[in-house]
């Protein structure tokens, strides 16, 4: 169910027309068939997720087509022109330029970086606000982006992880975890993805495939004698949609 501004939404026309089978309606149909009260404040609150949504899925198919390599980060690699990597592993993005050119980079230049699967997701979620916000605003929000894992997540992004949740959505950032993992490879303890549609999913490093296939791709990177599976994990993370939003409704209205 779908509330806005506490009164529920009778019929889906009163949102928007939305083309059947896109991106955006399939998350609305979601959301207006589920058992789970989802609540906004307006419309355009709502419209303002979806629109996220679909261009973390767009972030994440592009980001897919390009040469961005998969490298542990001992191996890690970046443009220096507009990173520094730090002895970590890490990338800080340089005080004298754009953090957005910065992260629009990873498109212009995908050949000159390597790097993990959940500092890939990271920068899938950059990626996806470069389409959404203002050059200035971004630069304004994220102006120190230090991109290593989820260690150090710019509190602006907003980002949470939520267990159980009644609905898995696309743009959710979702967990494959090996827990039998070869100790000797332990990049493959665990897949981070992004939920597309119609049960794919891609991750950094195996591409888009459907769960059973990362599971089957991580299972092939168990210690020898292994009895458990890789198996998705009932969790997403997401970013803060109305606080980014609010930021947002708040940057045009000065």
């Amino acid at each position: 169910m779908i509330r806005i501004n506490g009164v529920r939404v009778q019929d889906l026309s009163e949102i928007g027309p939305y083309r059947p089978g896109s991106l955006k309606r399939q998350v609305l149909d979601t959301l207006f068939n589920s058992g789970h009260t989802y609540d906004y404040s307006s419309v355009k609150e709502l419209e303002f997720e979806l629109d996220l949504r679909e261009k973390i899925v767009r972030a994440a198919e592009r980001l897919n087509s390009t040469r961005f390599g998969f490298e542990v980060f001992k191996e890690s690699r970046c443009n220096g022109k507009f990173w520094t990597r730090t002895s970590e592993g890490g990338f800080l993005v340089r005080k004298d330029v754009s953090p957005y050119q910065a992260i629009r980079d990873f498109y212009a230049n995908s050949h000159l970086y390597g790097t993990e699967c959940s500092t890939a997701i990271v920068i899938v979620f950059y990626l996806a606000l470069t389409e959404i916000l203002p050059e200035g605003l971004f630069n304004r929000l994220f102006s120190d982006i230090y991109l290593m894992n989820w260690k150090y997540l710019d509190k602006d992004l907003g980002m949470r992880s939520y267990e159980n949740l009644p609905d898995y959505l696309p743009g959710d950032c979702r967990y494959v975890k090996n827990p039998d993992v070869n100790p000797e490879t332990m990049e493959w303890q665990g897949e981070n993805t992004i939920q597309l549609l119609n049960g794919y999913h891609w991750g950094h490093g195996v591409g888009i495939r459907t769960i059973p296939s990362i599971i089957s791709v991580l299972n092939r990177h168990r210690k020898p004698g292994a009895t458990r599976s890789a198996y998705l994990m009932d969790l997403a993370i997401r970013p803060g949609y109305k606080y980014l939003h609010r930021v947002f409704q708040q940057y045009h209205a000065v």
